[in-house]
């Protein structure tokens, strides 16, 4: 995929986060010259300039000698790849240093092509750096994270290869790479950034996407297990209220049922006069879940296509002709804010899978045998998954509290307001695979209580993902080891193969 730096839609990252090549357009290497030589020129004026020639942080007032700017590069890199914790998942990885290639390729960070070359490299080659993923406080930039990435460069540090974890020297000399060189600027230009924030933000909103068209079909196959009605889904009553999710949503969830033998086989004596919320207001909670990921999404693109370095290099501009201006683009507050909306997107996705499921599990409710086994008392049937489930939706619960409203002062003070905006986007991973599990708890309690109707099919599109399920698990007849199960129909969710079986769905791009 050639990246177009400034103007990569979210498709294309989505792309790369699956593991797509990337190589940069050719139409930006201008500007990436003329960057570079303009640090040269303002180099030469003997000014002191922050992070050309001048210390970092706190001490951005001590001036550095033309014979050290080398090393003071070179220094920044190692004294700030502190991060500890697990490293970052490849695939989030990768997207953070396409990140950063499209960020330095707008030719406002003052790097050298040399060193876009080597970061291109490294992606077209498959060398992903080892990145422990704890550190960052979201401002100044994605520090220790990037820092790791930008030791790689310059062969300290660990490399993935495949799946081998090789020193970083070793892996380039492997590659047939030598170790960069930073000049003046280049290491802060490569640590400096929301980067690692963007990359995990954006990994959790694609996750996100897919969880929401999945639960919207498990949500249609608890109401046909349930013979709850289609009624809700009536665009009369969302053109009403106006919301362009709940609107998509319910049409898609009313293509869903269209056609289904279960739905007419209680048209005329349903039992009910109104379904629980859990059913009846799936298209006012996913819509609105819709929504709020659509507004998370807006955030972030224009994030991954904008420069968040500090200075920012702006050749011939000034009256002098070229200037460093500093400024606070490293400041994560919106990465950390959508973050925090796509984390109250997950919990929400999970709540109200889990509570179909305990409806499903309860006959006063549902109307089918408890805990949806056919001997109930010799057999607990589903009665502990929905407790699983239950575990599940809580601990998203804890994790989905604002992290954008916390700040800590680093560095002196120098640094009085942070965003939080890394572990926020950091938590969206565990949320989403506890996400997983609850769609697939209740995939595995609908599939089973539609086997109770009697032979009765519902929709095509509903009969396919019935068909996909029992291929992988059977219908519970006696209590079985029930984990292996959970984690077939969680291994479908996760594959995305819900979605794959069903007609179009709603998404991020509407």
């Amino acid at each position: 995929m050639q990246l177009n730096p400034g103007s990569v839609s979210l498709a294309e990252w989505r792309e790369i986060y699956q593991g797509g090549a990337v190589r940069l357009s050719p139409d930006c290497r201008q500007a990436i010259a003329e960057s570079a030589a303009a640090v040269e020129r303002i180099l030469a004026r003997g000014e002191a300039v922050y992070g050309i020639n001048t210390g970092f942080g706190k001490l951005a007032a001590v001036r550095i000698e033309a014979g050290d700017l080398e090393t003071l590069q070179r220094n920044i890199v190692l004294s700030h790849a502190a991060g500890v914790g697990a490293p970052m998942p490849v695939p989030v990885a990768r997207l953070m240093m396409a990140l950063k290639l499209a960020s330095l390729a707008r030719g406002a960070s003052g790097v050298r092509p040399a060193t876009i070359a080597m970061l291109e490299a490294m992606l077209d080659k498959g060398l992903t750096p080892v990145v422990p993923a704890q550190g960052s406080v979201g401002a100044s930039g994605d520090l220790a994270p990037l820092s790791h990435m930008a030791a790689a460069m310059i062969g300290e540090g660990d490399i993935w290869v495949g799946d081998d974890r090789i020193g970083a020297a070793e892996a380039l000399a492997g590659a047939g790479l030598a170790p960069l060189v930073l000049g003046p600027k280049e290491g802060l230009a490569l640590l400096n950034g929301t980067q690692f924030s963007t990359a995990y933000a954006l990994a959790g909103l694609f996750e996100a996407e897919r969880l929401y068209r999945s639960a919207l079909v498990t949500g249609i196959l608890s109401t046909e297990a349930a013979k709850g009605s289609d009624t809700p889904f009536d665009p009369r009553i969302h053109g009403l209220r106006g919301h362009r999710g709940q609107i998509e949503t319910a049409a898609a969830l009313a293509a869903l049922m269209a056609g289904s033998g279960i739905r007419a086989s209680h048209i005329l004596g349903d039992v009910r006069v109104q379904d629980p919320y859990c059913l009846r207001c799936q298209p006012q909670v996913m819509g609105a879940v819709l929504d709020l990921l659509r507004q998370a999404a807006t955030t972030l693109l224009v994030e991954a296509n904008g420069v968040s370095d500090n200075p920012l290099i702006f050749p011939g501009a000034g009256p002098l002709g070229d200037e460093a201006l500093s400024g606070g683009n490293f400041h994560a507050e919106p990465v950390a804010f959508a973050a925090d909306m796509i984390a109250l997107a997950l919990c929400e996705i999970g709540s109200l899978s889990e509570r179909r499921t305990a409806m499903l599990v309860d006959p006063a409710l549902s109307g089918l045998p408890a805990f949806l086994v056919a001997k109930p008392g010799l057999n607990s049937g589903f009665m502990i998954p929905q407790v699983t489930a239950a575990a599940l939706v809580s601990e998203n619960k804890q994790r989905a509290y604002p992290a954008s409203v916390d700040s800590i002062p680093t560095s002196a003070n120098q640094e009085d307001h942070v965003s939080m905006a890394a572990h926020g986007a950091r938590r969206l991973a565990e949320m989403a695979a506890n996400v997983d599990a609850v769609l697939a708890i209740e995939l595995l309690a609908a599939g089973q209580g539609c086997d109770f109707h009697g032979g009765l099919t519902s929709s095509p599109s509903v009969e396919r993902v019935r068909a996909a399920l029992r291929a992988e698990v059977p219908t519970l007849d006696e209590d079985r080891h029930m984990a292996p199960d959970i984690e077939a129909a969680s291994a479908m969710i996760r594959l995305g193969k819900l979605v794959e079986l069903v007609s179009e769905l709603p998404g991020l791009a509407g």
